[in-house]
């Protein structure tokens, strides 16, 4: 059975599900518009707006697709949810043990994306030390503020704004919109990204080399330049380490004790290989949600 087929007005999928990727704490976490009751998602892509409903299940799905410009918005959505992914090829490497067998088994479907540079670039610096519902506030306020407005149809929305866009905006603009102490971070990487680093002439490179042009960018580290690498570049050999993911690796496979990152990175290399990034994210999200739920790594 092929990993997905074009409709007349849509996609039709093979394990993929629509709520597990987008509560997974990913770009479009942040800035889409999705209910989850209706299966709808709304967001901007090259100055269209995206418009779609998904239904079905993990195993047999299907977006459908409103408005004008569907062979664009078709490519849009293969691309950015990675439908073109053999998922059982990809499951049968990162199931490795137990917990991943849990972890895919619970969150089966859950899918990478891959989002424009700059879009990830400014989520994942607003990211830092801060939690979901005020990365999407934060980010939010800087599409409503700076965005350009799109008309299609009856509906409007705003582009998410280039770096050329906000090269003009002050450190002050950034914390009028929440970002704290990574306004100035956000300034300078919108100064950097217009004047010193084109993230567009990355796309081809290989992950060292973009992982390294990344940290270039003032208040990009290593986690966040990883983060980057894989959502905005699509490069599954990035493992990004947040305190999550490393109190997880610690806890399933070293007892609890302390681990510096640099170990993980290569624990993370040896066991699961090029897919690690896919691995990372469900890692992640298992780890995360058996947190939350006070059940014990």
């Amino acid at each position: 059975m092929s990993l997905y087929k074009l409709t007349p007005n849509g996609v039709e999928t093979r394990l993929f599900d629509l709520r597990h990727t987008l509560e997974s704490a990913q770009p479009l976490t942040f800035f889409s518009d999705y209910h989850e009751r209706k299966g709808t998602l709304s967001y901007v892509a090259d100055k269209r707006i995206i418009d779609t409903k998904f239904s079905g299940t993990a195993d047999a799905g299907r977006f459908t697709i409103k408005g004008s410009a569907l062979a664009a918005k078709k490519k849009d959505i293969l691309h950015r949810f990675r439908l073109t992914d053999d998922m059982e090829d990809i499951y049968s490497r990162i199931i490795t043990d137990q917990f991943m067998q849990d972890a895919v088994r619970n969150y089966r479907g859950m899918r990478l994306t891959i989002n424009d540079p700059w879009e990830t670039t400014l989520c994942y610096i607003v990211s830092q030390y801060n939690n979901v519902k005020k990365i999407r506030g934060t980010v939010l306020k800087i599409i409503n503020r700076f965005g350009t407005e799109i008309i299609e149809g009856k509906k409007t929305a705003r582009s998410f704004p280039t770096s050329e866009e906000l090269a003009d905006a002050t450190e002050r603009d950034f914390r009028e919109c929440g970002a704290g102490f990574r306004a100035k971070y956000l300034k300078s990487a919108a100064d950097f990204c217009t004047n010193n680093l084109n993230l567009y002439k990355l796309q081809n490179k290989g992950y060292a080399e973009i992982k390294e042009s990344l940290m270039e960018i003032d208040g990009v580290g290593d986690k966040v330049a990883d983060c980057i690498a894989l959502l905005g570049y699509g490069k599954s050999e990035a493992f990004p380490i947040d305190v999550w993911v490393k109190r997880t690796l610690e806890r399933v496979y070293f007892k609890g004790k302390d681990k510096k990152i640099k170990y993980l990175h290569k624990f993370a290399e040896h066991k699961w290989g090029n897919d690690m990034g896919y691995a990372q994210q469900y890692l992640f999200w298992q780890g995360r949600q058996m947190e939350k739920q006070n059940v014990r790594l």
